[in-house]
C-alpha cells in the first residue's frame, strides 16, 4: 500500500486542453493507459462561462467546491443547477458548456477510463469520528474544509482546505478513520479495476 498527503498549494498547474483555463492536477495514473491516463483527480477555476475540454473515452464527475454554482449544457441538454458539493456525471466526449450562477466557481473533477475502472464518489459530512471500509484499489479523500484527520491504521494525516489523501493498494479490505473537531465536508472517491 502507498499513501500520500497531497497539499492543495502543491498541486501541479496545467492549461486546459482547450486553452480556456487552468487545472490544478491532484494526481493521475499512467501505468496502463494508451491515451494519457487511466484516472485523474483535479481542481479547476472556472472564471467565465464557456466550453469544457473533451475527453473521449472517459467518464467525468464534477462537483462545485467554491462559488454559488453553475449549470452545464451537455449535448444540448441543460443540467440542473449545480450547487456546492452536488456531484454531476457526464461522458468525457460530450459537448459541454457552462453558465455561472453568480461569478466564478472552483470545481473538483474526477476523469477516469470506464473500461479499466468502476468509480464511486460520495460526499460525507464529518463532525466527530467515522469509520469507513473499502477494498478499492485507488482511494482519494479530498477535504472541503479545514482540520480533517485521516487514519489508515499505518498512516495518519491532517488535511486542510482542498488537501487530499491518496491511497493505492492491492484491493484488500481497509478501514479508514475520519475525524474532525468541527463539521467538515469531504469527498471519498473509490476506484476499482473492472
Amino acid at each position: 500500500m502507498s499513501a500520500k498527503l497531497l497539499r492543495c498549494a502543491s498541486y501541479s498547474r496545467m492549461p486546459w486542453k482547450n486553452g480556456a483555463g487552468v487545472t490544478l492536477e491532484i494526481a493521475r495514473d499512467t501505468s496502463g493507459s494508451q491515451s494519457g491516463f487511466d484516472w485523474r483527480f483535479s481542481v479547476a477555476d472556472v472564471e467565465v462561462p464557456g466550453d469544457f475540454s473533451a475527453f473521449a473515452g472517459y467518464q467525468r464527475i464534477i462537483t462545485v467546491l467554491e462559488g454559488m454554482g453553475m449549470t452545464l449544457t451537455v449535448n444540448g441538454q441543460r443540467s440542473r443547477l449545480l450547487r456546492p458539493l452536488d456531484p454531476f456525471a457526464f461522458a468525457g466526449e460530450a459537448v459541454v458548456s457552462c453558465e455561472l450562477l453568480e461569478g466564478p466557481v472552483r470545481d473538483f473533477n474526477l476523469i477516469y477510463d470506464p473500461a479499466r475502472f468502476q468509480a464511486r464518489l460520495q460526499w460525507q459530512t464529518i463532525s466527530d469520528k467515522v469509520s469507513l471500509y473499502t477494498s478499492a484499489a485507488v482511494i482519494l479523500i479530498l477535504s472541503a474544509g479545514d482540520s480533517l484527520t485521516v487514519e489508515t491504521g499505518t498512516e495518519s494525516a491532517q488535511l486542510g482546505v482542498q488537501d487530499s489523501f491518496l491511497i493505492e493498494q492491492a484491493g484488500e479490505l481497509k478501514v479508514l478513520r475520519l475525524a474532525s473537531s468541527s463539521t467538515v465536508a469531504c469527498c471519498l472517491v473509490e476506484l476499482t479495476p473492472v
